[in-house]
């Protein structure tokens, strides 16, 4: 058969899954999906998942790319180390969430004793260690290599601090038998970010060393390449679709909520800068590109915290049963976290749950607006990315994409009337990535942009069409 075709594929960490495209159609020719055997043997888990592919399509094509993603084995776990919290500290969270990790730990200022303890017993894949502006502050970063070599720590160590003092970080690490690796700054200036090389650097780590300890790497001749973490990946592609590629136009600014069973990540692609007069912006600028992890919004693994977050009560209000029944729900999402409802109350159960996560994740990753009295009178003082302008929302993961109205769950992302200091999107277009072909896009993205973008905006599909407004208004009583 031909080999103008693509297989990509999706390392999980409770399912391994593929989809064949076609390049010349950037078309979806077949979806197969088999167990992530990572515990044991890899391959496994990825021929059981061709296997899959094969009964779908027939005989399976030469593939001219073969490339994968993984958040297999709990995905990346990273810890950052920066110098104030609010400034480099921060600069180093944007950059590993950015890279696709799942940040641990985060620490700031002179690392204490108890501070390197706590780091070795999160026993994390990578460490990003920043701090000081170039030619700032060179002690503090210095100080804490200096800790960190004398920890039992085993893992690389990114160094995107100081450039005056990168090279004797790294030369106490690697003194220490650590590995170490230099990059560019992630605050070269102050309230300047920098984080574009450190998310390579991280990416380069993974692909190095991270795939190897998952133990991927025995299913190699499989496939041609692991590029990067899965997060990543649906980042990039959320990036390919909104700003297009070679002149064509993507969809310009947007939103991705990807609801899972032990996260919910919420994605921007915008500058986020405010969009009335007289909005002063405080704090770091926000990076273009920005992804956040709730790690509390899990739909299985953390679906108590939801009801926590959100309030028995509240979640009742809005279809899901009495609190009494929530709780023998609860009980079974944690004990069973394959578990599908089969009935109309696990169905009302998880409805409230994901509009809830999404609600919850959307707000905490946008930004808001508040009133700071100066001498001179009230000032509107905008923190973090204002989204309402945004015209696309895209909703992923399993919730979303099995839901019987998408559309009823993603609009709880939307501004509200009850809430407005929360800089949310205020109408824009729902689509539903309901073929789990964000990743896709993103790892195709790297070899064949056009098909990738085609890819994209061909198997996103509108939900909600002509009824968005109406449902911000009802949705106005959940906030």
């Amino acid at each position: 058969m031909s080999g103008d075709a693509a297989l990509l594929i999706d390392f999980g960490s409770t399912y391994t899954k593929l989809r064949a495209v076609d390049l010349a159609d950037a078309r979806i020719m077949g979806s197969g999906q088999g167990p992530s055997t990572v515990t044991s043997d890899v391959t496994e888990g990825l021929t059981a998942a061709l296997g899959d592919l094969e009964r779908q399509i027939g005989a399976l094509p030469r593939f001219k790319h073969r490339l994968a993603s993984s958040s297999a084995a709990g995905g990346l776990g990273m810890v950052t180390v920066g110098l104030v919290r609010e400034l480099t500290a921060e600069a180093a969270r944007q950059a590993a969430l950015g890279a696709g990790a799942k940040l641990v730990g985060a620490f700031a200022y002179k690392l204490t004793a108890g501070d390197v303890k706590a780091i070795s017993a999160l026993a994390p894949d990578i460490l990003l260690l920043a701090g000081g502006t170039d030619g700032g502050n060179d002690e503090v970063i210095q100080h804490n290599a200096g800790r960190l070599a004398d920890s039992t720590l085993a893992c690389p160590v990114v160094v995107a601090g100081n450039r005056q003092a990168a090279d004797a970080v790294a030369a106490i690490l690697a003194d220490a038998g650590k590995e170490a690796r230099v990059t560019e700054n992630v605050m070269p200036e102050f309230g300047r970010l920098n984080i574009e090389p450190a998310r390579a650097a991280i990416r380069r780590v993974f692909i190095e060393r991270i795939v190897h300890a998952k133990g991927i790497d025995k299913a190699a001749a499989l496939f041609d390449a692991v590029l990067m973490p899965t997060p990543a990946a649906v980042l990039d592609g959320a990036r390919l679709l909104a700003d297009g590629h070679g002149g064509r136009p993507g969809l310009g600014p947007l939103v991705v909520v990807d609801v899972g069973g032990a996260t919910t990540d919420v994605h921007s692609v915008t500058e986020g800068k405010p969009s009335a007069e007289a909005v002063v912006l405080h704090g770091l600028p926000e990076p273009y590109v920005k992804r956040t992890v709730e790690g509390d919004l899990g739909m299985r693994h953390n679906a108590r915290a939801i009801v926590e977050a959100a309030g028995a009560e509240a979640l009742a209000a809005d279809g899901a049963p009495a609190p009494e029944r929530i709780e023998a729900l609860l009980a079974r999402a944690a004990a069973e976290p394959g578990w599908l409802p089969d009935d109309d109350e696990g169905h009302a159960f998880d409805r409230a749950l994901a509009r809830a996560a999404v609600r919850l994740a959307v707000r905490r990753h946008a930004g808001t607006l508040e009133t700071v009295y100066t001498t001179t009178g009230p000032v509107t003082v905008q923190r973090g990315k204002d989204l309402g302008a945004v015209g696309t929302l895209i909703g992923t993961g399993g919730p979303l994409a099995h839901a019987d109205d998408p559309a009823a769950v993603l609009e709880t992302a939307l501004a509200s009337p009850a809430e407005p200091l929360s800089l949310r999107p205020r109408a824009p277009k729902m689509l539903l990535d309901g073929e789990y072909i964000l990743f896709a896009c993103g790892l195709l993205g790297s070899v064949a942009p056009d098909a990738a973008l085609t890819l994209g905006l061909r198997h996103l599909h509108p939900v909600g069409a002509g009824d968005t407004e109406e449902r911000r208004r009802g949705a106005t009583q959940d906030a």
